[in-house]
């Protein structure tokens, strides 16, 4: 059993993933800025245009695979705390090689990805034409990038949050540089962005496998192939997965949704959104951090059986979380206009994002729920109940309600994601006691 501090000090424990998984979390939008910024100084248009769509397009298709990284989390964390040093190893060559199978499915499909993709988002002839030069290019990168996800899930199921700090941080210092050097210098437009980042992603990943590999070495061990590719663990892992693809499929569906439905209000209404979608997505990638603390930390606790510890750490994670929603919301009620001025120059923009700026000062204090429950799920590995729980909050609560607030109009968008979010919490509350019940806990311990 994983020696654990005393329970004054779960706090510390939260922290000490919390607060690098934020700083993570938030290089995730810097590799988009610098992308863009770089082609922005080129002399033709078309280039950030191409840009754009491609980066749009993987980001769609690689977010889908992010289950590969939830999915590794809790496992690995219970297998640490149960000091299963062989099936630490066995889970990680496991989850890399259904990376790798879905990988080279990406490969072996880019064809039809791509032509539904450039069906999907349409743009000028130079601008589809360099964006199809920056997929044919960007989709080597999958099988770096598919294995890049499961690093960073099996580090932080080994309580390392600085791991994937480091990983991200290099991977998008070093694109910095070739974006520089490949389109500022040798100009290579879209296609040189693209490659740029698959170069980065395949460094990145080896400098992933060399400090596991490391990390591995503190944590003597013997795996065989019987370990990992025993089917009881691989259906597992592959159920657990699964599950998150659809929870994920859903949440996409939803934003989508919502975008696509403000659309329907006029262009006011769709740049006011972007704004406050885009504050909407600083304070999710905040709080977040406190999910990623809650999926290490409470499958540590369900490995080595300790449910005064779990709760210890769900306290925690719940009272630093809420706190920090209040900071988020405070910032946005105090300085709300001033950051969206930042965002845009148009009068019109900044009165309309202010009318339903209002909505963003409540949604830190909704959407924290949802979110640190999703990452005790994780931790637990209960999947299919934070599966049932999305599906219900989807189609029976959000498509519902905004279907009886249509008159609202953006208001009732809005109110409707709002209720989506209180569902979700609501729902995976309800649920938790059996769930934590299923994971093994002795509550007399």
């Amino acid at each position: 059993m994983r020696n654990w501090p005393h329970h004054n000090a779960s706090h510390g424990q939260v922290w000490h993933i919390a607060g690098p998984m934020i700083l993570t979390n938030l290089t995730v939008p810097l590799l988009g800025i610098v992308d863009t910024a770089v082609v922005g100084h080129l002399d033709e248009p078309y280039h950030m245009g191409a840009v754009s769509i491609g980066a749009a397009i993987f980001g769609i298709v690689f977010w889908g695979f992010g289950f590969l990284r939830m999915g590794t989390t809790g496992i690995t964390a219970q297998a640490y705390g149960q000091n299963d040093n062989g099936e630490l190893r066995a889970i990680l060559a496991r989850a890399l090689s259904i990376a790798l199978a879905l990988s080279l499915l990406l490969l072996l499909l880019q064809a039809p990805i791509a032509w539904m993709a450039f069906q999907v988002i349409q743009g000028s002839d130079l601008v589809e034409q360099h964006g199809r030069i920056y997929f044919d290019i960007r989709i080597w990168s999958a099988p770096a990038t598919l294995m890049n996800y499961v690093l960073l899930g099996w580090f932080l199921g080994m309580q390392n949050a600085r791991a994937p700090l480091y990983i991200l941080i290099s991977i998008n210092l070093l694109n910095m540089l070739l974006d520089m050097l490949f389109v500022i210098r040798w100009d290579y437009g879209a296609g040189g962005v693209a490659l740029a980042s698959v170069l980065t992603e395949y460094l990145g990943v080896g400098f992933a496998l060399w400090l596991a590999k490391r990390q591995l070495a503190a944590h003597p061990g013997d795996v065989s192939l019987i370990l990992i590719f025993d089917k009881h663990k691989l259906k597992k892992l592959l159920s657990i997965n699964s599950d998150i693809f659809i929870r994920n499929l859903c949440l996409m569906f939803t934003l989508a949704f919502f975008a696509a439905q403000g659309a329907r209000f006029g262009d006011l209404v769709l740049a006011a959104n972007a704004i406050l979608f885009n504050m909407y997505t600083f304070m999710a990638y905040a709080l977040d951090g406190f999910s990623h603390a809650a999926e290490a930390l409470v499958g540590k606790a369900i490995g080595s059986r300790q449910w005064r510890v779990f709760l210890d750490i769900v306290k925690a994670a719940a009272f630093w979380a809420f706190i920090t929603s209040l900071l988020i919301a405070g910032l946005y009620y105090f300085a709300g206009y001033p950051i969206i001025t930042v965002m845009s120059d148009i009068e019109a923009v900044r009165a309309t994002a202010l009318a339903y700026l209002p909505w963003l000062v409540i949604l830190p204090l909704i959407s924290v729920w949802a979110f640190l429950l999703d990452g005790i799920y994780v931790g637990a590995t209960r999947t299919r109940e934070m599966r049932n729980a999305m599906l219900l909050s989807t189609v029976l609560i959000f498509l519902p309600a905004w279907y009886l607030l249509l008159p609202m109009g953006n208001h009732g968008l809005w109110l409707a994601l709002i209720l989506f979010l209180v569902s979700r919490a609501a729902s995976m509350l309800v649920l938790l006691k059996p769930v934590i019940q299923r994971s093994g806990f002795n509550f007399r311990s």
